[in-house]
Parts: structure tokens; C-alpha cells; sequence
């Protein structure tokens, strides 16, 4: 790597384009030019061995192997292993990346546009050196109608890409973003060989089980189709010499087991048969993850503090549905929730309570707007409740002075102004149908037990809850196509909202199939106010922004808040595998927090002999 640009606010205010083989959203770096490697990872790790792990996500099957389509299942992991980008990111700095396929990134003055060079040594698994035409082919297939609507929402604002040369590239820009950069800079790349049947090119969505011709350091190995897979080390591997690239992808084989359902998931690993998992069941983590294995330290229970966004895991309300479009109705059913006797009676208290969309972040909203947040919110006045204008909401409590029963008169109180009466034995409303809720449910009903306490406040209200647990393709088909009344779906957060939040809360995508807004909110605040989180131009202006977004969601009360942590319980094998002392603080975003063991730990060569 040449160097790169340590500060942007002197390209930005340059006459000319600058280039530079880094770009960073508010100009600081924390690698200084020539770095050797990320300080989080081994640069003398051993390469060799194997990693063996469970899928990420509860996906029983995989079906194909392009992972950016809508329809079917891919792999667990492909494209963490297999793309690559023009810019990657490190795990210890946020709104930075640093060049791997391309060498310079070099923004124009009035930043409507950012052109990449790159390497020349790049290179696709097939040997072919990887071009400018290939990352234009790849552009246009994600921005197409036949990739998952959710690339098309976040390049909306990108008005297109120019193939200038054989290694160079620029995206044009519709207007001024400036994570727009690290946005086209982070899409995966692929080759136009990829999906060519007899010469000419699939249509993108029929290229299904042809694998994938990529660049990154991993392949596709042994597998046995729709249930396990191996991904081998490419010795070849053209960047494995680059200082964003250094110290990572140390094991030689990476599999991923797939199991039945998550009791045999954590049975098999007590038994020896994966080596790392993460656990997300409070239950599993202090009371079923036991045995001779953990006895011993042969197989280590460890908690790892981050500074990744919380998250805001929550239960999503279709407010497409008549029931559901009234704030009021939605109150109700929140204030029946009693986390605080779940947190003790079932996750042993070792969650916290979801209040926003930005927790364990810069941009999450806490007591009174400021004047800035005042102004952003002022235009929608008369369409927000009046309460967005003080307080940050926070969930309701059942302690420090608050009880249920409280909170169930405060319910039914709404429920009334909203129209629904309770006659004949249930909630109903002005034309007699009776209130019911179904909780589509893909983790093999534990969600029927973390809701029974729920359920029965429901039931004082007159409001039936009850349950479906479907397997996750089925469940997958019924939120792509908005068959349900509420689920419990789990968004990771981040540190730097744009485009992505249009399609998670946008008008526009609550009438797309398969996009992110699941609870189908149209609210022309949030509308503005994402449309500007992508148009500010000084950090201050873009933390405002971000706030007083997280008050109007937070307010609108769209979802049912749950539960979050900002630790990740991780159980690993200590015969098999060996770590860096250091955590980085923010792994990577969107993904699961195994991506770091994945990408930059590695295996004891050879295995010490287990104790049991």
C-alpha cells in the first residue's frame, strides 16, 4: 500500500481529485501509511488445520450458491469467504476502509463522484485478473431486479458506473453522501464468467448453483449438498500479502455443519463435533452448556465486551393490518410485556432493554432533543405525537415503583380511545372481530415459552396471543411476502445509518416485497429524516439527524422493544484453536461476531490431545 489520505476535510476542500488508497467518512485514520498489519491480528499465525462450525443464522438447508438473491438459501459464510470488495474495513475504527481490490480511491472535488484504481495484481479464483468491466457487471446485477431488493434501496442514490479503463472505475453520485464512497466501495465483486451458459450470461437470478468465480481466499471444497460444506484455503490467494489481508484466513479448511435443530446444535458441541459456537439463549448459556468438556477447559466459556452496536432485536407489528395502524393499539400491546420479570425469571438478567435503533452507538437518542433534533422534527409537527418533542420514550417498567397490573389499566385504556371493547369473551372491535395476534416463530417454538407470561397479560386485555413455528424457509417466504401479525427479528444496528435504513423504515420499501421494512411504517419524517442521514455534511449534523430519527421510531411505537446485550457469549474449543489477546472493538457490521475467530484466529498445528 502507497500511503493514504490522513485527513478528507483537505480533499474535500481541494480545486482537483485526490487519490488516495483509503477513504474515511469524517477523515480520520487510525493506520498510519505502510502499515504492516491490523493490530488485532497474528501476523505469524500458522497457517493449516480446520475450523469447524454451525450455520448463522437458523437456516436448516442451502439451496444455492449465489448469497445475493432473493429467493433460496445460501451457505453460511460464502460471501464472507469467497467476495471480496474494493475497500474492506478493520474491526478496531468505524466509517473507515482501507483498499483491497482497488489500490486508490480518489474523490471528486464537488465528491458527486469517486473513481477506484485497481490492483493490478488482483485476481479471481479462476486466474483472471479482475477488471473494471467486472465490477460495473457486478453493479449492475446487484442494482437489478433480480437481486434482493435490498441493494437496489441502498444504491438508490447512486446514479450509475463508468468503466474509464481496464482497472479503473467511477460511480456517480446523485447527490452529496459522504458514505456513498464506502458504500459502492463495499459491494462484492464478481466475474462476468460467473452464471455464462454457452457463451452468454444468465439472467442474475437463474444463476443458481453454479459456483461462484470470486477472488476472495477461500473455495468451495467437499460438500454434501443442502446440508454440509467445506471451504478450502486457496494457496494462490492473490492479496494474502496486502496489510488489510496479513494474519487472516489462517486455517486451511473451514466447515460448516448444519443440524437438525438447536438442541442437537448443543449436543454436538459438547460432544466435540464443532469447535466454536455463539450463544444467544440465556437458558443455553448458564444452563445447558455443561458436561465433562467445559469441566475440564477443553471447551472454554467466554464473554467478549464489544463496542458493536446493540442492535434493536424487537417484535415487528405488521402495521399493514387494520388492527395494528392506530399508536394506541400498539402502546397496549407494549405496555403488556413484563421484561422485567422475564429478564429474572428466564434470561437469569443477563440482558438490557432494547429503548432505540442506535443503542451502544454515537447516534442513540437519550433525555430531551437538543435544539438541533428540535429543528429536524419542527416541519412534522403536526403528524408526530406530541411526545416526540421531550423525553426520549423508554419502555415501560414493571419495577421502581411500576406494576403490571398498572400498566394493563394504562392498556386498556388505550384500547378503548382506539375503538376495541371487551363483550363475549375477547377484545373487539366496532364490527365484532375478536383482537388476535399469531407470532410467527422459526426457532422450533422457544419463543412459545419466552411469550407465555405475555400471553397471559394479553388475555386479561381480551386479546388472544398464540404461535406458529414454521422452519426458516417457510418463515423467510411468509415475511418476504407479509403473511404474518408479528415476529421477532433481530437487526444488528450500526454505526454509520444511511441507505440501508430507507429500505428498513422507508415508505417506499414497506410496498416492496422482500425488503427490510417488515413493520410497513410510512412516515414522511422518517422519510426526510433518512433521506438526510446520507446528505449531511459535518459529524454533529449527522448525529442530530440520527437522533431525532431514533425519537420518531422510538415514539411511533412500530415495534415491540425486547432485549439486547453489547457482550457476546462464545463457547470454543481451546484444544483446537488459539485466538490474538487482543478483541477488537467493533467487529464487523451485520454479521455474525463469529466473522473474527473465522477470519483471524487460527488452529493449534498440531491439535493438543483433549483431555476427555
Amino acid at each position: 500500500m502507497r500511503g493514504f489520505l490522513s485527513f478528507l476535510a483537505a480533499l474535500l476542500a481541494a480545486t482537483g481529485c485526490v487519490a488516495a488508497p483509503g477513504y474515511a467518512v469524517w477523515g480520520t485514520f487510525k493506520y498510519a501509511p505502510g502499515f504492516d498489519h491490523f493490530d488485532y491480528v497474528n501476523p505469524q499465525a500458522p497457517k493449516g488445520g480446520e475450523l469447524r462450525l454451525t450455520p448463522n443464522s437458523r437456516a436448516s438447508t442451502f439451496d444455492k450458491f449465489n448469497p445475493y438473491t432473493l429467493r433460496g438459501q445460501a451457505p453460511s459464510y460464502l460471501g464472507d469467504l469467497m467476495f471480496e470488495s474494493l475497500l474492506t474495513g478493520s474491526m478496531d475504527e468505524v466509517g473507515v476502509a482501507y483498499g483491497l481490490l482497488a489500490e486508490d480511491v480518489e474523490l471528486a472535488s464537488d465528491r458527486m463522484s469517486v473513481t477506484f484504481r485497481l490492483r493490478r495484481e488482483a485476481r479471481f479464483q479462476n486466474g483472471d485478473p479482475v477488471t473494471a468491466a467486472d465490477v460495473k457487471h457486478s453493479y449492475d446485477a446487484l442494482n437489478s431486479e433480480y437481486a434482493a431488493p435490498s441493494y437496489a434501496s441502498v444504491l438508490a442514490d447512486v446514479a450509475g458506473c463508468d468503466v474509464l479503463d481496464d482497472r479503473t472505475v467511477r460511480f456517480r453520485f446523485r447527490k452529496l453522501d459522504r458514505q456513498l464512497p464506502l458504500v459502492v466501495g463495499g459491494l462484492p465483486v464478481f466475474s462476468r464468467k460467473w452464471g455464462m451458459e454457452n457463451g452468454k450470461p444468465k439472467r442474475f437470478d437463474r444463476i443458481v448453483t453454479d459456483p461462484p468465480i470470486a477472488s476472495g481466499p477461500y473455495k468451495i471444497g467437499p460438500l454434501r449438498w443442502g446440508k454440509d460444506i467445506t471451504y478450502v484455503r486457496d494457496p494462490q490467494y492473490w492479496g494474502r500479502d496486502l496489510p488489510v489481508r496479513r494474519g487472516t484466513a489462517n486455517f486451511d479448511r473451514i466447515t460448516v455443519k448444519i443440524y437438525s435443530d438447536s438442541t442437537a446444535q448443543l449436543e454436538a458441541l459438547k460432544a466435540g463435533e464443532f469447535d466454536l459456537m455463539e450463544f444467544f439463549s440465556a437458558g443455553d448459556w448458564l444452563r445447558r452448556l455443561n458436561g465433562k468438556r467445559i469441566a475440564s477447559g477443553d471447551l472454554r466459556k467466554e464473554v467478549f465486551e464489544h463496542r458493536s452496536p446493540a442492535g434493536f432485536y424487537s417484535y415487528f407489528l405488521n402495521n399493514r393490518l387494520p388492527k395494528f395502524q392506530d399508536r394506541r393499539v400498539r402502546m397496549a400491546i407494549e405496555l403488556a410485556l413484563d421484561y422485567e420479570w422475564m429478564n429474572r425469571q428466564l434470561f437469569r438478567g443477563s440482558y438490557t432493554r432494547v429503548k432505540g435503533v442506535f443503542g451502544n452507538t454515537d447516534c442513540e437518542a437519550n433525555g430531551t432533543p437538543s435544539p438541533a433534533e428540535v429543528a429536524l422534527l419542527e416541519p412534522f409537527r403536526g403528524v408526530l405525537p406530541p411526545e416526540t418533542f421531550g423525553p426520549m420514550a423508554v419502555p415501560p417498567r414493571t419495577d421502581q415503583g411500576h406494576s403490571l397490573r398498572d400498566n394493563l389499566r394504562q392498556a386498556r385504556s388505550l384500547l378503548a380511545q382506539a375503538g376495541w371493547t371487551y363483550r363475549d369473551g375477547a377484545l373487539r372491535n366496532a364490527k365484532g372481530e375478536p383482537f388476535t395476534i399469531e407470532l410467527l416463530d422459526s426457532s422450533e417454538g422457544k419463543s412459545d415459552t419466552t411469550v407465555a407470561a405475555w400471553r397471559r397479560a394479553l388475555a386479561i386485555l381480551g386479546i388472544r396471543l398464540s404461535t406458529r413455528a414454521v422452519d426458516w424457509a417457510l418463515f423467510q417466504e411468509r415475511l418476504d411476502n407479509r403473511q404474518f401479525d408479528m415476529v421477532p427479528i433481530s437487526y444488528p444496528g450500526t454505526h454509520f445509518p444511511g441507505a440501508d435504513y430507507v429500505d428498513l423504515f422507508g415508505s417506499k420499501a414497506a410496498d416492496t416485497p422482500g425488503s427490510g421494512n417488515l413493520s410497513g411504517i410510512k412516515n414522511p419524517a422518517i422519510d426526510a429524516l433518512t433521506a438526510r442521514l446520507t446528505q449531511v455534511d459535518n459529524r454533529d449534523d449527522f448525529l442530530a439527524t440520527c437522533r431525532a430519527l431514533d425519537r420518531v421510531i422510538a415514539h411511533g411505537h412500530y415495534m415491540v422493544p425486547a432485549w439486547t446485550s453489547t457482550t457476546q457469549r462464545v463457547a470454543w474449543s481451546t484444544w483446537r484453536l488459539q485466538r490474538p489477546q487482543q478483541v477488537p472493538p467493533y467487529p464487523p457490521e451485520g454479521v455474525p461476531y463469529l466473522d473474527w475467530p473465522m477470519l483471524v484466529w487460527w488452529a493449534r498445528l498440531p491439535p493438543i490431545t483433549a483431555k476427555e
